[in-house]
């Protein structure tokens, strides 16, 4: 259970939902799909505390380039 009833930017209707959050760290990106409340008024997304350490985990291999674990899913340009 999250510990808002409403969203606590605009006090809009929050939902559970299962939401995709792009990380990164150094030179790499990861994508993952998470749960998050997601405010149906402004589109807030709330994490549980959980959720959030599990990002500054990933964040911290990405990094340090430890990415063995993770399935790549191609390669990333920048277009300038």
């Amino acid at each position: 259970m999250m510990p808002f009833e409403k969203c606590p930017i605009c006090g809009g209707e929050l939902v559970e939902k299962e939401v995709e959050k792009l990380l990164r760290g150094g030179i790499h990106t990861a994508v993952l799909k998470v749960r998050a409340e997601v405010c149906l008024r402004c589109g807030e997304r709330l994490y549980s505390q959980e959720t959030v350490m599990r990002f500054e985990e990933i964040r911290a291999k990405l990094e340090r380039q430890e990415t063995a674990e993770f399935q790549p899913l191609g390669r990333s340009f920048q277009v300038v």
